[in-house]
């Protein structure tokens, strides 16, 4: 095999054009056997192999440097820089993450997961280079619907009116996002394929960049020659290059947002070879609370940054929205901001993608929604510890982002009554913002007040003694754990709490426990520092009642085993009993 062969990008530049295309396939059968046992970003980066084996043989990398967006279409730059280990050795995958990271390799230089990022990133490094007097090019990788991200085009903006240097973008064109690629640039990028790269109207010249067009992005000659074209550039170009996402594989071509990402799979049928069940799922319930909510009240419209699929919005179910559905594109910002237009305008906005993507759009959040008291409801998945575990893609920060911003009603379902009757008071309420964290853990029911407008009223589950557990969320079940086994082991029944609301404190009921308890512990799904537990400590601060606060580390972790983090963190209920062992 050639690519037994290839242990830097040098080997690469020693190939013919035939032994490249060879090499091609041959990567390719590695992405499979990494990706149909450990499952990964499988479109985005079968579509890219040849482009990728291009820029390898025409530049020289890391003196070169290369910057991916999203980086997780970096897996053939990952085994032609050293680490096809990860790919090709079943025993090795845990060494590669799913992105570029320069602890990896010096063939890295951001550990990104994020997406709009790269043009701004490399731009920056551009422009280092020439404060520094190097010489080197400085090449931008951005595709899969990344170029609608405000940052993308700020840093677009920018760089066709300031920079004057080698600075080469690469956009890869696959005509997809994650699901279908929505806006305006879209319809400019389909322009100028239909036309070869020759449409009067292209808005990367109208930026002021010089512009190529390369119709056969899986065509490596092709490729080598469009890049050779721009090496060594002294003013920034535009490499415009159309893909086949998931090419080489005929399921993912046929279904390209199907297979953006995917879990473990059989090759052979494209199914699953992880099998979670048939039980119930909170993906399930938001899914369906979401279109019968829309066939009832037409005032209600979903709005999302191109992540439907984070509430189980597939196509089938975005057709049956229709007008109750917009898609912005990649742009966190714009779509809170539109969210809080329609609200203002009397209609009721939805928005939903995972935490980690909400972080992008902080400001449009205390801005344009909070201090302006929009009634936009937002909802977020993959808010637990136990969700998304690379670091690029933590939850785990969001209570403590966004339960200090004034306005703000951050509610914490713990049951399935509760998460659905909470849907329906923020939807149709008319006076706050109001952040809904779906929750990450197994479906669970009981009964559940169906009114939240007594702000930051706690719910005491179980009246007890000696010690409250204060458990918010999806930490809920571990209180409920935690309070069965004191009962049990120490001969005491505990105050038991479900808080609600992480975004204030129940005042009254904080007082009310001082009488019959010396300790509080708070348990929490995300960071202790600055979070709900945090502020329950706060309040007590000048009392005699001691207070344990159980949550994560303010910490970026990455790839790590969930059940052991909690060990190390003292929150499993072993761990909890013996907490309360030494203070009662």
């Amino acid at each position: 095999m050639i690519l037994d062969n290839i242990n830097s990008p040098a080997d690469v530049k020693k190939l013919a054009i035939a032994e490249l295309e060879t090499l091609a396939g041959e990567i390719r059968e590695a992405l499979f056997n990494r990706l149909t046992k450990v499952g990964g970003h499988f479109g985005p980066n079968f579509g890219f192999v040849e482009a990728t084996i291009a820029m390898h043989y025409v530049f020289d990398s890391p003196t070169d440097k290369f910057v991916f967006d999203v980086s997780h279409q970096s897996y053939t730059h990952k085994i032609l820089t050293g680490r096809k280990a990860g790919y090709i050795d079943d025993t090795r995958f845990a060494e590669d993450s799913g992105y570029s990271n320069p602890e990896e390799s010096k063939h890295d230089f951001f550990n990104i997961g994020h997406t709009s990022t790269s043009i701004a990133l490399a731009l920056g490094l551009a422009k280092g280079r020439d404060i520094l007097g190097r010489k080197e090019n400085i090449v931008a990788v951005i595709g899969d619907g990344s170029l609608s991200g405000g940052e993308a085009m700020e840093a677009l903006n920018v760089a066709g009116s300031e920079l004057g240097s080698n600075f080469i973008i690469i956009v890869n064109d696959n005509e997809q996002s994650i699901a279908e690629t929505h806006g305006g640039i879209y319809l400019n990028l389909k322009e100028l394929r239909e036309t070869n790269g020759k449409a009067q109207n292209n808005w990367f010249r109208t930026f002021g960049l010089d512009y190529i067009y390369e119709e056969n992005g899986n065509n490596i000659a092709a490729l080598i020659k469009a890049f050779q074209q721009v090496k060594d550039a002294t003013k920034p170009v535009v490499v415009h290059i159309h893909t086949q996402k998931g090419k080489g594989y005929a399921l993912a071509e046929q279904n390209r947002e199907a297979w953006h990402w995917t879990m473990p799979f059989d090759r052979a049928t494209g199914k699953p070879t992880i099998d979670f069940g048939s039980g119930e799922s909170y993906l399930e319930i938001t899914q369906n609370y979401i279109l019968n909510k829309a066939k009832t009240d037409k005032d209600f419209i979903v709005v999302t940054p191109a992540m439907p699929m984070a509430v189980g919005l597939g196509i089938e179910q975005r057709a049956q929205l229709g007008s109750q559905y917009i898609d912005t594109g990649i742009a966190e910002e714009a779509a809170v901001a539109i969210a809080s237009g329609i609200a203002t305008n009397g209609a009721k906005p939805v928005v939903v993608t995972n935490m980690t993507f909400l972080t992008r759009a902080y400001d449009q959040i205390s801005q344009d929604v909070c201090i302006n008291n929009s009634p936009v409801t937002m909802l977020m998945n993959f808010t637990a510890f136990d969700g998304l575990t690379d670091v690029t893609h933590l939850g785990i920060f969001g209570l403590a982002a966004f339960t200090n911003i004034p306005n703000l009603v951050v509610l914490c379902p713990t049951c399935a009554e509760e998460y659905v009757n909470m849907l329906d008071w923020a939807t149709d309420q008319r006076k706050h913002p109001v952040l809904i964290l779906i929750p990450g853990n197994e479906v669970t029911h009981r009964q559940a007040d169906k009114s939240f407008g007594n702000l930051n009223q706690f719910k005491v589950e179980q009246q007890g003694e000696k010690v409250a557990i204060i458990a918010l969320g999806d930490f809920y079940q571990k209180g409920e754990d935690a309070a069965a086994n004191i009962e049990k082991h120490l001969g005491f029944k505990p105050t038991l709490i479900n808080p609600r609301f992480a975004s204030g404190l129940d005042k009254a009921l904080l007082d009310n426990l001082k009488s019959r308890h010396s300790l509080v512990i708070t348990l929490e799904d995300g960071i202790v520092d600055g979070g709900f537990g945090e502020k329950i400590a706060s309040y007590y601060g000048t009392s005699d009642m001691k207070v344990v606060n159980l949550g994560l580390e303010k910490k970026f972790y990455d790839r790590y085993n969930p059940q052991q983090l909690l060990e190390s963190l003292g929150i499993t209920t072993d761990q909890i009993v013996e907490t309360v062992k030494k203070f009662v």
